[in-house]
């Protein structure tokens, strides 16, 4: 288990896809954005709040995740994560001490 910054290589254990947003015309003027895979990784995915609330007459939750992988120079807030069919919106990473040896993620899962 990952407490305050202790990480080791064994607790990434889950294959996580980094996903970016790619602006593709459409052919009729305008663009759509479509999701484009960069990398595959091993990371540790922890949960760490979630929430609950009525919208349109329809339940909608949201969790909030720490991801933690290896450092990599180019992940960034614009991006996603997705870990099988569950995507996780990336909302900020850090580069753990400054030492370019792991990233930190705080992650929103959306729709569950």
């Amino acid at each position: 288990m990952i407490r305050g910054g202790d990480v080791r290589i064994g607790d990434l254990r889950q294959r996580v896809g980094i996903e970016r947003v790619v602006r593709v015309t459409d052919g009729g003027g305008g663009a759509e954005e479509e999701w484009d895979m960069v990398a595959e990784v091993w990371a540790a995915v922890m949960p760490l709040t979630g929430t609950e609330r009525v919208e349109a007459d329809a339940v909608n939750g949201n969790v909030s995740h720490e991801i933690w992988m290896r450092y990599r120079p180019d992940v960034a807030p614009d991006m996603r994560l997705r870990l099988g069919p569950r995507l996780f919106d990336v909302r900020a990473v850090m580069d753990v001490e400054e030492r370019r040896r792991f990233l930190r993620c705080l992650c929103e899962e959306r729709d569950l």
